[in-house]
């Protein structure tokens, strides 16, 4: 039998063997059919266990707050937090709490803080709440871990921790101790990858298995373990939406919504040419010009990320597809280029003109 994502525990924590922190981050990019919503935490030192929870459950927040609209829909187009913005936010989140297993209140503030995200990180955004908020940490645990899973439509919801070598002892226990408060009281599947706990000997073990394509490039190249530089908390992009983690994306995403001719661009896509084809997520696709362009950030220069985006590369062109690929630091500093370039490619196509 085939194994699957769906095979991995929640409410309990696991230790992964068989693969990566950066290969398995890879392997949930598209969020597969059969996984749950899965973030990604690298973890951090924390003097305590209650003062590490506080830490991830404003991480968590902060993704919540990232992703909003996808886990309430109805709320896309309200406006800002001046106005009637906030009443009519707050009122869909009761309503929808009514109709769900989410707490009212709760979800009502979380929409709410959400609406007041505009111009702030989303990565940092959690922080407004840290250590104000009126919630109990079980009731923030349990109601984070429903509106992440609801934002992808998933059942449920768990967090793929890379830990870090060096860890002392107490540091160990403390990150152990966190992650099973974590999924004893928020429901929460919590994988733990990376480097090996080696005086924590309590958690169960699991293997997994890569797609072959990526086993295969992951068994060729270095595991590179996350930097303290890297991002805290990640997330898997929502279909149809720039992700809310990546200023790049964003960004372009306002640039084209003010172009009449980036008509039908539709943004994280995930594309299977066929069933035996594990699929690959397109940063944005123009289907009909079999146009899709891709946004690199520094990870990109990782050797298995880097191998494996000339991999899907080939397998789009062999498929008909073009692919546009443009840096971060090109979008931020030079939209305007970046912008005439697509557009020049796509009018080309749409007017059946041979590339040179």
């Amino acid at each position: 039998m085939a194994w699957s994502w769906g095979e991995l525990p929640v409410g309990r924590v696991v230790r992964l063997q068989g693969a990566g922190v950066e290969a398995l981050t890879l392997a949930i990019d598209p969020l597969p059919d059969d996984a749950p919503a899965i973030v990604t935490y690298v973890a951090r030192k924390a003097p305590s266990t209650a003062n590490l929870v506080t830490s991830i459950l404003d991480e968590l927040e902060a993704a919540a707050v990232g992703l909003f609209p996808s886990w309430l829909p109805e709320a896309e187009g309200i406006g800002g937090p001046g106005g009637a913005g906030v009443p009519a936010v707050r009122s869909l989140a009761l309503r929808t709490a009514s109709a769900t297993g989410h707490f009212g209140p709760f979800l009502a503030d979380l929409a709410e803080l959400s609406l007041h995200r505009a111009g702030a990180s989303p990565t940092r955004t959690g922080v407004l709440a840290g250590g104000r908020t009126k919630f109990a940490p079980e009731t923030r645990a349990a109601g984070l871990a429903r509106v992440l899973a609801a934002s992808f439509q998933r059942a449920h919801a768990s967090i793929l921790v890379a830990v870090p070598a060096g860890l002392s002892p107490i540091a160990e226990e403390i990150l152990t101790g966190a992650c099973e408060w974590l999924a004893h009281r928020g429901g929460l599947g919590v994988w733990l990858a990376g480097a090996p706990l080696t005086t924590v000997d309590r958690l169960e073990t699991r293997f997994v298995r890569l797609p072959a394509e990526l086993a295969a490039i992951a068994r060729e190249l270095p595991e590179a373990l996350p930097t303290p530089a890297s991002r805290t908390i990640g997330f898997p992009a929502v279909a149809g939406r720039p992700h809310p983690g990546s200023a790049a994306e964003q960004a372009l995403e306002r640039a084209l919504s003010a172009c009449e001719w980036a008509i039908g661009r539709a943004w994280n896509q995930a594309y299977r040419p066929h069933p035996l084809v594990n699929p690959i997520r397109l940063d944005l696709l123009w289907r009909d010009e079999r146009c899709v362009v891709e946004i690199d950030g520094p990870d990109h220069l990782d050797p298995v990320k880097y191998a494996l985006d000339r991999q899907r590369d080939v397998r789009l062109q062999t498929d008909g597809y073009a692919v546009l690929r443009f840096t971060n630091d090109q979008i931020m500093t030079d939209p305007k280029t970046v912008i005439q370039q697509i557009q020049r490619f796509l009018l080309e196509r749409r007017r059946g003109t041979p590339k040179g």
